[in-house]
């Protein structure tokens, strides 16, 4: 049985972040979404360092945002992430994005990132020490 990984980041709204509508813009949310790929490899031991200490890169080939509410200043929202399983030799995360003081979504998410080496050369199969993670997670 597989298990499930989940993290939650709590984000500050800066006030450079907003308009003058006091609106977060819309092209500030992947950079929320990249503190919580940070924070959810950092609890878990799949950091960029890590892929890179490997001998791979993990770049994002797929980023898709679904906006549901809008975030504004001195909001204390929350990311809360999640990594799908897959076969594939790639990580997929799913994203929310949840306003703490109505439990409200505000944004959902999905992230692929492949592995190539450092030559950028795509990698078909997982690399040795991805699927030596997900052995350790209980994931396969």
């Amino acid at each position: 049985m597989s298990t499930t990984l989940k993290a939650e980041k709590l984000l500050t709204i800066r006030f450079s972040e907003v308009d003058s509508m006091n609106v977060v813009w819309h092209g500030t949310y992947p950079l929320y979404l990249e503190d919580a790929r940070e924070y959810f490899g950092a609890l878990y031991g799949l950091d960029y360092m890590t892929i890179y200490n490997n001998g791979y890169f993990a770049p994002i080939v797929e980023l898709n945002i679904k906006y549901h509410k809008p975030l504004r200043y001195g909001m204390l929202p929350k990311v809360v992430i999640t990594y799908r399983p897959t076969e594939a030799a790639k990580i997929v995360f799913d994203y929310e994005i949840i306003d703490t003081t109505t439990n409200e979504k505000t944004l959902t998410a999905t992230s692929v990132q492949i592995f190539t080496d450092k030559n950028q050369i795509l990698m078909w199969d997982n690399p040795t020490f991805y699927t030596e993670w997900k052995k350790a997670h209980n994931l396969i």
